[in-house]
C-alpha cells in the first residue's frame, strides 16, 4: 500500500471515529521534526521519478551504545511511524521510536563534512566523535 493511501485511510478512520462522537482526540509527542534545513535538503534528495523515503533507526553500535541508521526505502515497513512534515516524508522505524521520540533533525553543513544531525532529548550521554549516544 502506498504512503498516500496509508496517510488517507489513517485520516478517513479518524473523521469517522469524530463523527461518530467517539473522538480519540490525544495529545501526543511528535515521532521526529524536522528543521527547514532538515527539510530542504530532503527535498533535494529526493528528486526522482520514483519517490523514496527515509527511514530513521537506531542501531546498538559506537563508544556510546546507539548510532542512527538512516537509509532509503520506497515502502514503509508495518509499523513505521509516518511523520510528514512541509512536503516531506520520513518513517521512524518502529524499533527505534521509543528512542528518538521527541528529538529534532537537522541538517548543518560546514567546510570539512555535511550531514544529518539529530538533538535528542532522551540521550543521557553522546561520545566525544558525536556519532554515537546513550540513552
Amino acid at each position: 500500500m502506498a504512503i498516500g493511501a496509508v496517510v488517507k485511510q489513517a485520516a478517513a478512520n479518524s473523521a469517522k471515529q469524530a463523527s461518530n462522537g467517539a473522538s480519540r482526540l490525544r495529545l501526543r509527542k511528535a515521532a521526529l521534526t524536522l528543521t527547514p534545513r532538515a527539510v530542504t535538503r530532503l527535498k533535494r534528495l529526493n528528486d526522482g521519478t520514483s519517490p523514496q523515503f527515509l527511514r530513521v533507526g537506531v542501531r546498538q553500535k559506537g563508544c556510546s551504545g546507539n548510532s542512527y541508521i538512516l537509509e532509503f526505502t520506497d515502502s514503509k515497513g508495518k509499523f513505521d511511524e509516518i511523520v510528514q512534515q512541509d512536503g516531506v516524508t520520513v518513517l521512524v522505524d518502529s524499533k527505534a521510536l521509543i528512542t528518538v521520540l521527541g528529538s529534532e533533525m537537522d541538517y548543518v553543513e560546514d567546510k570539512l563534512s555535511s550531514q544529518f544531525v539529530f538533538h535528542n532529548p532522551n540521550a543521557k550521554g553522546v561520545c566525544g566523535c558525536g556519532e554515537s549516544f546513550a540513552v
